[in-house]
């Protein structure tokens, strides 16, 4: 099939899935459409059980989709740039001593946490792997997903501080695990006999962490000042939205050609021009439109993105022991969660900095994995530890859309407005 005829089919499944979720259960978008996706794949596969070749049909389509690939490199860059539009710099500002230990400490010390005890876990079922493998599950499961937490807070009423250092921390806590995964993967690889590139030392990852992440930063801020001077200048709504798309189109070409980090490129452009950019180079007119195209780009993709998801369960070839791994995996990853999150607010608590009170039960519950950790695990070599750490982390995720964003609206409700 065509590109393009794998594109019709996921947009008329992502329309028709949120169409009959509207209709009837009304869940947020992202979690209706990653249940029925995800309810198609298994009535496909037992269809395939009885003898009806459509599982085998579908497998075959989704087989042409390079989901990590699309998603890092394509559907990331934009739906963070939409999300990005609509967080005041000044709270982001106001949280970014906590935002910065989150997306620093926080990951370094979740995958830690996570690996050390998923991989005493494999060894109890007796699929034991090299420690470093552990941790690349730790690396690719510990940033919470800025496409899964937007998509879902949206609705979930939480209170506005909280919700500033989820959102973020999750814009920005990914360039540190991006980074944090590369570097463990590069020296897992070659000690599992896969094609890893060798010789990975902390002058290398201080490197990578320079053009990831610094670089990222620093090109973000450069698109988003020639693409602010190029509004300032003009009073056209449909040349100013053409514009900002190509900031976010080519801008992400180019990130990945000089090798820099394209998704924190764009969080940095749209907080620049969803702020500086909104106040002193948009008209309201302009204004308006902008976000009535980027709000609809923003969910447009986060439901292809979740039929996706949903789907991939058919291309998975997971057995009862990696299910039964990552249903251990879950609270395991939480636990790390609270512990990350607990330790820095407690510690920013004790120089007197106010926190709403469940802060911290909010943030370990709403710190949802989704299409990124999953795009990280298919990025990784072929290897014999590949496809187990593939099916765990497909587990988690999963369950973190399905069970922590159906049930972290409810949380959020039962949090008083009073500071601790």
């Amino acid at each position: 099939m065509s590109f393009f005829g794998i594109f019709a089919v996921l947009v008329t499944l992502a329309a028709v899935f949120g169409f009959v979720n509207e209709r009837t259960v009304r869940l947020p978008t992202a979690i209706g459409v990653t249940l029925a996706s995800l309810v198609l794949s298994l009535g496909l596969i037992v269809l395939d059980l009885v003898g009806l070749p459509f599982g085998a049909w579908a497998e075959r389509v989704l087989g042409q989709v390079s989901f990590g690939e699309l998603v890092m490199q394509g559907m990331l860059s934009f739906l963070l740039f939409a999300g990005s539009l609509h967080v005041d710099l000044n709270q982001l500002a106001w949280h970014r001593w906590p935002i910065l230990f989150l997306a620093t400490f926080g990951v370094l010390a979740s995958t830690l946490l996570v690996g050390g005890a998923v991989w005493w876990l494999l060894g109890l079922f007796g699929m034991a792997i090299p420690f470093l493998w552990a941790l690349v599950f730790g690396a690719l499961i510990s940033p919470t997903d800025p496409i899964a937490v937007l998509g879902i807070l949206r609705q979930a009423k939480t209170p506005k501080s909280v919700e500033t250092l989820i959102t973020g921390e999750s814009l920005f806590n990914d360039g540190v695990g991006v980074v944090v995964f590369t570097a463990i993967a590069a020296l897992a690889a070659p000690a599992a006999g896969g094609h890893g590139v060798g010789g990975v030392g902390p002058a290398e990852i201080g490197m990578l962490f320079l053009e990831e992440a610094v670089g990222g930063v620093a090109f973000g801020l450069v698109l988003g000042l020639a693409a602010y001077w190029m509004l300032r200048r003009i009073d056209n709504y449909s040349v100013e939205v053409l514009i900002t798309l190509a900031l976010v189109a080519g801008g992400s070409v180019v990130a990945a050609a000089i090798h820099t980090s394209g998704p924190l490129a764009m969080v940095v452009a749209g907080l620049f021009i969803g702020n500086r950019g909104r106040r002193f180079a948009m008209s309201d007119q302009t204004r308006r439109n902008l976000d009535t195209f980027w709000e609809l780009v923003d969910e447009i993709l986060n439901a292809l993105l979740f039929v996706l998801i949903g789907l991939e369960v058919l291309v998975l070839d997971l057995s009862w022991r990696e299910v039964l791994v990552g249903l251990g995996a879950i609270p395991v990853v939480l636990a790390a969660r609270l512990v990350s999150v607990g330790s820095t607010i407690g510690a920013l608590r004790m120089v007197r900095r106010p926190f709403e009170r469940y802060t911290i039960r909010v943030m370990t519950w709403g710190g949802l994995r989704g299409g990124i950790s999953i795009a990280l695990a298919l990025s990784l070599p072929q290897s014999p530890e590949r496809g187990l750490i593939v099916g765990i982390t497909y587990v988690v995720v999963v369950f973190s859309i399905l069970v922590q964003g159906l049930t972290v609206e409810r949380l959020a409700r039962r949090m008083p407005a009073r500071q601790v």
